[in-house]
Order: C-alpha cells, then structure tokens, then sequence
C-alpha cells in the first residue's frame, strides 16, 4: 500500500524486480505474490497493507506492476487470495471461518479484476483462500476444497490453466472443521495443484498419508496428478534448472545491488509518506516548537516485526555487555517496541530539546502520560492498526481531548500541537477530521521511520496520498448532509413522534415483529429524578412531520450515557438523518459530569436493548452502521426479550420445582419501599445502567406484584433478586411488548418478571435464576395474568433455560458498551 501512495505504477515495478533479484541471489524462485485483494471493507481485515488500497483498477494496475518486476527477475508469481479476502465476514473465533457474502456477480465487477488482469498478463499461479463463501445460489465452506471455485469459477470462467496453490490446510477452521488428511483429498480433487502445510511436520505426515489413501480408494485420480504435475513442471522450466537451484550467486551479487537498491528503496519510502491532513500548519516541527522545548512521542506495546531465524539466534547470543546494535538498514530482527524506540532517539538527534518517550496500553491514558502531555510543547502519538486495536483509538482520543483542552497561566484557552503517525494501516484516523494532523507510513521499519522523520522536521517534502477510492473521498468520506437536530419538546412533537413510530411498525416485513410495537411517544420519556433524559429529532417545520428520532439517558448511578432507541423515517433513510441524530446524542452524552462509558441499548425504558439482531441481513447492515460511527461491534453480549403465552393452562417442567430445594436459599416475595436499603446494597453488585432505576419503580409502586428474593439461610445475605409487575404496575408503561395489542396474547390481562441479579457470590447461578423466574411465574399467574413477558435477559447462555420453562423469543440484540474516552466523535 506504501508503494501505491507513492503513485507511481513504475516505481512498483521497479522495487518488485529488485526484491526478486535479492531472494533470486538466495535462491529462491517462487515468491508468494503479488496481493491482488481489492480492500473494500477496511474493519477486522488479516490483510492490512498488503493490498494496494480498495479501487479494483488500481489494485490491478499495481498488481501487474509487481508481477511483471518479479517475472524480470526470472522468480514465479502467485496472485493471492482467491477469490478475495478483501471483504470478509469474521464470525468470532479462529475456529470460525470467515465468509464472503458477495454474490458472484459482485465479486466480478470489483475483486476478481485485478485477478483476471494477471491472468491475462501471464500470472503463473494463484492461491485460493480458505474463506466460507454464503451467497444466492453459492454456499462453500472452504474455497480451496470447493470445484465450483477452483475448476468451475477460477480454471473455466477465467481461463486460468497455472498452477493453483491451496491455503494452508492447518488453518485453525479448516484443520478443526475438516481434517489435514480429508482436506488434503478435498483440496486435490478440488483442482488444486500444490497443497501447502506450513507448520507442523506430523501434519505434513498425516496430508501424505491422506493423498496416498486417496490414490489408492480411487477417490484422487492419476489423471487428476498428471495434471497438477505438468503444470509445475512447466512453471518451473520458466524460472530455473538444477544448474541454477544449486549454484545461487549469494553475497558476491547481494554485494553488487545493494547500493542501487538501497537507493531505490529510500526513494520509495520517501515518496510513500502520506500527510493527510495538517489543518494547523504544525509541519514541520520547527513551525511550533522551539528548539530547546520539549517534544512527546507516545507509542503502542506492539508484536515485534518479522524476524530472521538468524537475527533472533544473534539478539539471543549476544552478551549482557555488547554495546547495543546500532540502527542500521541491515538489522531487520528490531522488535516493534525496539523500532519505536530508535524513532525517539532519530527524532532528538535533529534537535536541541529534549525528545520524551513512553508507550501505551490498553489501561489508557495514565496520570504519567497526563503529566507528560501538560509538561511538553508538542506531542506525537504513533498508532498501529487502531481500527482492529480499539485501545489506541480511544487512546488517541483522549490525547486530542486533552491538547484541546490546554489554558495558559493568564486562563486563556489555547491548543497544545498533536500530530497522529498512522504506522500501518492508513485507516486509522483517515475520515477523522477531529484529528487535525494525520501522517501515515505504511508500515514501520526502521527504514520507514527514518523517513518519516525528515518529513517531520522538514527535510523532505510529502509527496504520497492515500491509495484506492478514500483519496478522491468516494468511499469512507461519503457526501453527508447535515440535518438540523431540535431536541424533543413533548407538547410539539408528541403526535408526530406517534406517527413516526407507526409509520415503521406498518412498515417492517410481514414475518418481522418490530421492536416499536406497543410503543408510543410516553414509552421514552422516563421522568425519574436520577436519569437525565434528553431527546432529539429531525422534523419538517413546515409540516411538523418527524423523519428521526434519538432517545439518550444519563443514568448518574453508574455514570452511564445510553441512546436508547435511533430510528429514521423508512422512506427518508440514507440521507445522513441517522447519523447527524446519533452525532448530536454522542456530543451532548459527553457533556454530561461523571460520564464513564456509553451504552447502545437501555434497560430502561425496554424497547431497544442494543442492535436489533432478530434478522442476519438487517442485523449485519445495522452492525456495520454503527461501526463506521465509532462503537465497536465486535465488543457486544447477547440480550433478548422473551414471552410465555397460555400462562393459566401452563405448569413447570417435571423436576423443576425440585430444584428449589438444591438452590441452596430460601425465597420470599417482598412490597414496599422499606426493603430499599437491602435491596439496593444487593444490586451494586451488578453495575448495569438503569438497573438502580427498575428497582426504585418496583419499590414505590403500590401497584407492583413485588420483588422476589433468593435469601442465604446462615447469615441471611440477598444472593438473588428478580421484579414481578402486571399491566397495572408504572414500570409496564416503559415495556411496549407488554401493552402490544397486536399480539398473540391479551395486554390487559399480561404480567412480566424483570431484572434478575444475582450476587457474584451465589454459587449455583443458573439454578438460583431458574428458581427466582420461577417463582416469579407462578406469582404473575396467581394475579391473574394470562401471558408473561421477560423484557430483559442476558443471553450468557441463559437462553436455552428459559425455553425449557416454556419461554419463547421475541426480540434479541446486541447490547454495546464502551468506555467515554473511546468512543469516536466524528
């Protein structure tokens, strides 16, 4: 990607050939490249710089470029990773296979160009990844082990007939999924050519084994070999001879080209610098800093970079004594933190002041780094794939808070300089135009960073800019239009905000059961003395008509900032209405004293507990709304709102009841606020937001069924707590599932059981919830209620329980939270 940002097609092909002629003189003669992948989702990617950006036509132009270099240099190429890894979508685990939900005909018009462009140029082999492909009309649970991809999609549609390499077969998902010995004849008969297993050698062993078993129950066909092995053949008649492969020219020719190469390498990176923005001029350093002043550079705890086997075995041998390796282009075995560090000392070299260095982690920002941040005169934080490591963009955050928010000795506010250093991937900050200064490298190798430093100090002039479609702002800078956000005022809006909400309930599919059903405007007005509530809206002023609507609460207990429901007209969507509401919430929320983390989804009131997840498409397009608007997804718990229908004809599951007894605590069924002071020492050992709220209603409600409570018999300690109500009680009122008359079940005569907490300390979790749930049943149907509703319940595995006892599923979610200084303010 740094070569790309250079702009220069020829200098990729120039930086390839030398390359090739290196590991050429080694004796090499296959390289596994050029990467062809076209980037077009930037979030959770294994790709990271490897691909040349997100633009299909340039992803193949540069592609070309390095193959054609590489090819000069009599090495093999293989084009990878077919057919893309550039959007894929990761389910959880190394276990999970990531999946590419693009139909073929997507893919054609943007990730297989760069693919079929080699193809024609002479690529000599590709590799097929091991990715999941789930589309209409194509379901493959691995692409290299699938004859659709590699001999109907790869070898017939586009004409390839080189050499098709497979992913490596002990991938985590594929060996655990499969097998090494099975994927082995899957990958064979697939249409692959050479199968790679790269670590373990029992494992090489058992895919041999595998491939002879194969052979030998006809399930691989010598037909099927020959094939495969005239195809190597011929490739390696184009790039060597026994003569060559044992007679590699070595240091004598290394020797020769490492000037011209050094050279041309510190032209590519100098021209790879990218400075994406300096909205206050603070390049170079001497614009803002005095030489005898002090400069601050704070950077990650990152991997160390990829190292040779031999400049590791050297650092490990080397004596306690031995002056330290100096920084030199030839000592690639610099560990990251060592790299970073040579920075620090590259960057005081070329001045008087004093250069102060220290890292950061994942703790955040420390009273170290706050003190080091208000003693110098200017402060540069490096990042490293802050987009997949949450930590330093929260990190970076902060900082900028915190240099925005400096004040001199006379009380005047004033703006300490911060410049951001992107390291990896150009991503980090790139549409954050919050972050005033943004550069970017690439990568970081020493070699980068010292060019990043003559571009700092002003040596060198930037010439590079962001590769692919984020230059010209076509993708992650799409046009916005800014909406004026009114905050909700009752009188006015009220009416219109009950159309709105029915405007969308009509307008949800007819097997989707929305969230808003029985909700009106009062549902999101709580009206509690320790929850500060404020609402917005985008309306038509001329017809009062509501297109959006955003619901925040602060709930001071616990320090909690939540959006409790954001919702846009159906018909007015992709218009930016939904992001200048959430804009507007996120600002305000901030402002709140004692705001410690945000939560999308609320408790209270009960409607959205998170991101809607009911349906996999709708889910994973509001997933990826959300995270291009800064939450982090992946960082989510399952929650759901359940039902019991025919509650008078119902009775507990056989056994259940016993169980009561194995719980180890006596239960008893308590009204009133004089309970308070235990109840509420009881739930601080949850600190969920609104949950202090629930209570407090439940407890000075006289119309309330009560609270239900799982007592210790010892010492007479609550280890359990759950709330009973019916329709009659206040808390029902912020419980729209409750008061749905579309329903299956009757909303006059329907009950609900509330905010279970159980204490750390309980032991038996799972039996003691069974038990209060339970109980809390059986009370709401002594009232008469003939349907109950459990508005809120953690999906920790809980779920399947409650089915046993009769439970079905109504809404689920993804309840999201994040601390205050991480979330992005865009």
């Amino acid at each position: 990607m740094g070569i790309a940002a250079s702009g220069d097609p020829d200098l990729a092909y120039k930086v390839a050939k030398a390359s090739a002629e290196e590991i050429s003189a080694c004796g090499v003669n296959w390289i596994m490249g050029p990467c062809l992948d076209v980037l077009t989702n930037t979030r959770n990617q294994p790709l990271g710089v490897r691909t040349t950006g997100d633009d299909p036509m340039q992803c193949s132009e540069y592609g070309v470029a390095f193959m054609k270099g590489y090819q000069e240099a009599g090495i093999c190429t293989m084009g990878k990773h077919f057919p893309s890894y550039g959007n894929l979508e990761f389910l959880g685990s190394s276990l999970d296979v990531p999946t590419i939900t693009e139909s073929l005909e997507q893919l054609s018009l943007s990730a297989l160009i760069p693919f079929r462009d080699a193809i024609k140029q002479g690529l000599d082999s590709i590799m097929v990844g091991g990715c999941a492909m789930s589309s209409a009309g194509l379901n493959v649970m691995h692409a290299c082990l699938s004859d659709r991809v590699v001999d109907g999609l790869l070898r017939r549609e586009l004409g390839f007939d080189g050499v098709v390499v497979s992913e490596c077969l002990e991938m985590d998902s594929l060996c655990q999924n499969i097998g090494v010995n099975g994927g082995t004849v899957m990958a064979a008969n697939a249409g692959c050519d050479i199968l790679l297993l790269c670590r373990s050698f029992q494992h090489q062993l058992e895919a041999i084994s595998g491939f002879k078993l194969g052979l030998e129950n006809s399930m691989i066909t010598t037909d099927r070999v020959r094939r495969s092995l005239n195809r190597v053949l011929a490739m390696k008649s184009r790039c060597t001879s026994w003569e060559k492969a044992l007679n590699p020219p070595g240091i004598n020719l290394l020797s020769r080209l490492q000037p011209s190469h050094t050279s041309l390498s510190t032209k590519a990176y100098n021209s790879s610098i990218t400075v994406v923005r300096d909205q206050n001029g603070f390049l170079p350093l001497t614009n803002i800093i005095e030489p005898e002043e002090e400069l601050l550079l704070l950077t990650p705890l990152v991997k160390p970079l990829a190292a040779s086997a031999a400049s590791r075995e050297l650092s490990t041998h080397t004596s306690v004594d031995s002056p330290e390796p100096q920084w030199e282009r030839g000592n690639p075995g610099l560990s990251g933190e060592r790299v970073f560090r040579e920075l620090g000392r590259s960057l005081a070299r070329q001045r008087t002041g004093r250069v102060l260095h220290t890292s950061y982690t994942a703790n955040g920002v420390r009273p170290q780094h706050e003190s080091l941040i208000n003693r110098a005169s200017a402060v540069i934080v490096v990042t490293a794939d802050a987009n997949r490591n949450m930590y330093q963009n929260g990190f970076t955050k902060h900082v900028s808070m915190i240099c925005n928010m400096q004040y001199t000795a006379g009380g005047e506010k004033k703006i300490k300089p911060l410049i951001v250093v992107a390291v990896s991937s150009p991503y980090d900050f790139s549409t954050d135009t919050s972050i005033g200064t943004y550069v970017c490298t690439y990568d970081f190798t020493e070699t980068a960073l010292v060019s990043l430093v003559k571009v700092l100090h002003g040596d060198i002039t930037p010439t590079g800019s962001l590769p692919g479609t984020i230059s010209r702002s076509e993708k992650l800078t799409q046009s916005k239009t800014h909406w004026l956000v009114e905050t909700f005022n009752e009188e006015r809006d009220a009416l219109a905000l009950d159309t709105l909400i029915k405007e969308i309930i009509e307008w949800s599919a007819p097997n989707q059961r929305s969230e808003l059903r029985g909700a009106t405007s009062n549902s999101f007005l709580l009206r509690q003395q320790n929850v500060l509530e404020t609402h917005f809206v985008v309306r038509n002023s001329s017809t009062s008509a509501l297109y959006g609507f955003c619901s925040t609460y602060f709930f001071k207990s616990t320090g909690t900032g939540a959006i409790g429901a954001l919702f846009v007209d159906p018909g007015r969507r992709k218009l930016s209405i939904g992001q200048s509401l959430h804009d507007r919430a996120i600002r305000t929320l901030l402002q709140r004293e004692g705001i410690k983390r945000f939560q999308l989804g609320s408790r209270l009131p009960s409607i959205y507990l998170g991101i809607p997840s009911d349906h996999s498409s709708e889910r994973k397009r509001l997933r990826s709304w959300f995270a291009n608007v800064g939450w982090n997804t992946a960082l989510s718990r399952p929650v759901c709102s359940m039902v019991m229908r025919n509650l008078q004809s119902w009775s507990p599951p056989e056994g259940m009841a016993q169980s009561l007894q194995s719980a180890g605590a006596e239960f008893d069924l308590i009204r009133g606020w004089e309970h308070s002071r235990a109840i509420f020492d009881h739930i601080k050992t949850n600190n969920r937001q609104g949950l202090a709220e629930v209570y407090k209603l439940a407890l000075s409600d006289p119309n309330s069924c009560g609270i239900v409570r799982a007592i210790r018999p010892e010492d007479g300690s609550i280890v359990g707590t759950v709330i009973l109500y019916t329709a009659s009680s206040s808390l029902a009122e912020f419980i729209p599932a409750l008061k749905d008359e579309g329903s299956e079940f009757d909303a006059t005569v329907s009950g609900g059981v509330s905010s279970p907490v159980i204490s750390p300390s309980a032991g038996e979790y799972a039996t003691i919830l069974q038990s209060l749930i339970l109980l809390g049943v059986k009370q709401v149907k002594k009232q008469g209620c003939a349907s109950c509703v459990l508005d809120y319940m953690d999906g920790d595995g809980n779920f399947d329980g409650l089915s046993v006892m009769g439970f079905s599923t109504m809404h689920t979610f993804e309840e999201v939270s994040c601390d205050a200084a991480t979330i992005s303010r865009k």
